[in-house]
């Protein structure tokens, strides 16, 4: 039950009509009592109101007092007249100067519910409506204090991440999000894929020994944290489910402090059975990105341009495809000399490379194809001609965001390539009892969530659009 409150007259000029007063004093709150979220407003006609949400400034002037609600759809100007005491009055309200009061005591960040009489004016610059203060139910007061500001430094944003998250920009990365995984999802099943959920507790590493985080199992084993769902997902094309996705946390034990790494991260998984080669996997992918990002242009497009300064940019089909022993003459060409000995592009070689094909395609992506099996995973398909691997790298504005391939499904010689990586049976004999009973031609991908939204919003750092980051010094909050 909401706690009696008093009223108190309204109006955007200090002096309101006496039957606008007595109308506003009889109004059954009871009856208004459902809120209205502030994105709502613009189209409810003048009248009562319930809205709440956080303040997000107080302009406390002599006359008339001005606050800006916020709500998780947008923000919204309060208004009620000062009435301060008056040494000499008689006929002064209580309940008119207790208003006025609670509202010069308001601190950034209080939640609260306003009750009050919506008027539309087009004077307003706030959405052109503005609520006239009837009377304030404080849920929760915040300390006058506020320790982070919007130009606060990442590390200390960070570790005040929920109220970092209360602006009106980082709020919106978290719709995107919704709505580019909404799109991804809609994608597949309207194409007939399962959603997986595979286990992130693991007997044995999911991709190699290296960047594990372990722990202990009940005493008696070792469990491990996935580094990716790799191996669940061509289980599930053994299996028979033909074609499956995943979106769900993976984990990396790698200290790296780079702009596009975590120890924990959302990783974005498809596999599908009966392909021919990578390029049936490059196919759906392209396809599944020009979906979803063209979702984000249509909802959140004008947003986007407005809070980030940036206009989202559907992707034509088909992307620019680049084999690495050419990817790599073009750097060269360039002038940047790639100092890495293995063969693959560094971040500076994925930057050029990527410059390259927006000069001379005008193509925010590119795929890398055609790696050296050295540099891709044991369970990679290799092309029986060249001897390089049905692999590829998705590239977006110069970086690396995806990995996929065709995968060897044969299980002979899946043991032998896995022999050459050096790695043993004994931590994978489960994995190729998959391939022991019958399996189809199959492949997919694995691509970062955090990546994709940090590119597609301009962002400088995946700790900008993950909604918790942790990295080798983070865990909390």
């Amino acid at each position: 039950m909401r706690p009696a409150q008093t009223t108190a007259p309204t109006a955007s000029a200090p002096h309101a009509p006496r039957a606008e007063r007595r109308h506003l004093a009889n109004v059954d709150w009871s009856l208004v009592s459902e809120r209205v979220l502030v994105q709502q407003l613009q189209s409810r006609p003048d009248g009562p109101v319930s809205v709440s949400g956080w303040v997000e400034t107080v302009r406390d002037q002599k006359r008339v007092q001005f606050v800006i609600l916020r709500d998780e759809t947008g923000a919204i100007q309060l208004v009620n007249p000062a009435t301060r005491p008056e040494p000499e009055a008689t006929d002064q309200d209580a309940a008119t100067l207790a208003l006025t009061d609670t509202i010069s005591a308001l601190t950034t960040g209080t939640f609260l519910t306003v009750h009050g009489e919506l008027k539309h004016d087009e004077r307003v610059k706030l959405g052109g409506v503005e609520i006239k203060i009837v009377s304030l139910d404080i849920a929760a007061a915040a300390l006058p204090e506020t320790p982070i500001a919007a130009d606060s430094a990442q590390d200390k944003r960070m570790d005040w991440r929920f109220l970092d998250l209360r602006q009106r920009r980082n709020n919106l990365i978290f719709r995107v999000q919704t709505t580019l995984e909404h799109a991804m999802r809609t994608y597949w099943i309207e194409r007939d894929y399962i959603e997986v959920h595979s286990p992130k507790l693991m007997a044995s590493a999911s991709e190699s020994n290296a960047e594990l985080f372990s722990l202990d199992y009940f005493g008696d084993d070792t469990a491990y944290l996935a580094q990716s769902p790799q191996f669940f997902k061509q289980m599930a094309q053994v299996a028979g489910f033909g074609k499956i996705f995943e979106i769900a946390p993976a984990f990396r034990a790698d200290p790296s402090f780079t702009s596009r790494h975590a120890t924990e991260f959302t990783s974005i998984d498809a596999e599908i059975s009966w392909i021919d080669s990578h390029e049936d996997v490059a196919k759906m992918q392209e396809e599944l990105l020009a979906t979803a990002i063209a979702a984000v242009k249509e909802k959140h497009g004008a947003e986007i341009e407005e809070l980030f300064g940036l206009e989202v940019v559907v992707p034509a089909i088909p992307f620019p495809r680049i084999p690495l022993a050419e990817a790599r003459e073009i750097v060269k060409a360039r002038g940047y000399d790639i100092p890495r000995t293995d063969g693959d592009l560094d971040p500076e070689g994925e930057r050029q490379i990527s410059a390259h094909v927006e000069e001379t395609f005008g193509h925010q992506y590119v795929f890398i194809t055609d790696y050296h099996p050295e540099i891709r995973a044991f369970y990679h398909m290799r092309d029986e001609q060249t001897g390089l691997t049905k692999s590829y790298d998705l590239l977006f504005k110069g970086v690396e965001i995806t990995t996929g391939a065709q995968r060897e499904h044969r299980v002979d010689v899946l043991i032998e390539q896995a022999k050459e990586k050096g790695l043993g049976a004994e931590h994978l004999d489960f994995y190729f009892d998959f391939f022991r009973y019958g399996a189809p031609p199959h492949g997919g991908f694995g691509m970062g969530l955090a990546r994709v939204l940090m590119l597609l919003l301009g962002e400088s750092s995946i700790r900008e659009v993950t909604y918790l980051f942790r990295g080798p010094t983070r865990l909390a909050p």
